[in-house]
């Protein structure tokens, strides 16, 4: 009698355990396609990749985001169905693009890989920090210029200045300066190598309040330079720019990285840089 009650439980619980799998399975899978499963890795998958972008740009996802992803992972199941039901899979652009497709998320692959790796320490973005720093250093100049075609109109334009014309008003009736005549010719401070050569050496020789007693010739045209004012150059604290340091010290070992695989290569292909 106790044999029996032993078998008919172990037989309850077979069928028991056989109800309980398909359920587990289908907990895996959003739905069935025409008797294909679509796993719920998919959506899993997409969703990461939609919350990365949504984030990289700053905004934010709708409500109904996970009935949307679901949405499109059945209906690209569907359309993938119909795609191999026509033989499209066996054709030379599928297996040329799948090629490509393999490369592009390989190397994506890597690069995580790499930036994961990659330790850019406080003592690199300092020294980073300081090579910038030092380049920035000296004189910045707040000029105003009046840009014209001609260097006949420059000396016309000079000579109403001699009569007592207001530079501004000149600059926002003559100038072909897009960024700067509504402004009076202003351009903001400035070092001078923002500038072209020929432009800077003559705004360096200025004095406050002194513009140009004749036209100076670039490749804009001609321009009438006066200057402003002038101050010791600034730069942001290391605080402020330690994002884009860390951002440029990554990007340049991912290149050297880069480099050193393209020299270990055997290869008889000669690369341009």
């Amino acid at each position: 009698m106790k044999m029996r009650f032993i078998a008919a439980s172990v037989a309850l619980a077979a069928v028991a355990l056989a109800g309980i799998a398909p359920l587990a399975a289908q907990a895996q899978n959003i739905a069935v396609v025409n008797g294909k499963a679509v796993p719920k890795s998919r959506v899993d998958a997409l969703m990461s990749q939609v919350q990365k972008q949504a984030t990289a740009r700053g905004q934010q996802l709708p409500p109904e985001i996970d009935k949307l992803v679901r949405d499109k992972v059945v209906t690209d199941e569907i359309l993938t169905q119909e795609a191999e039901r026509r033989g499209l899979a066996a054709s030379p652009e599928f297996k040329q693009q799948m090629d490509l497709a393999r490369q592009s998320i390989l190397i994506g692959l890597l690069s995580a890989d790499v930036d994961k790796k990659t330790t850019i320490s406080d003592a690199d973005i300092q020294k980073e920090y300081d090579k910038f720093k030092a380049q920035a250093s000296g004189t910045e100049y707040r000029a105003r210029h009046i840009l014209v075609e001609k260097e006949d109109d420059a000396k016309a334009i000079i000579a109403q200045l001699k009569a007592g014309a207001k530079f501004e008003d000149l600059a926002k009736k003559n100038s072909k300066d897009p960024g700067s005549a509504e402004k009076g010719g202003d351009l903001d401070f400035a070092g001078p190598n923002a500038y072209v050569p020929e432009f800077s050496q003559a705004m360096v020789k200025l004095k406050k309040g002194e513009y140009t007693q004749e036209p100076v010739k670039t490749q804009f045209g001609y321009h009438i330079i006066q200057l402003e004012d002038t101050r010791e150059a600034k730069f942001p604290p290391l605080a402020d720019v330690k994002p884009q340091i860390q951002q440029r010290l990554a990007q340049e070992k991912a290149a050297a990285f880069r480099d050193e695989l393209r020299a270990k290569a055997k290869t008889d292909y000669k690369f341009t840089n």
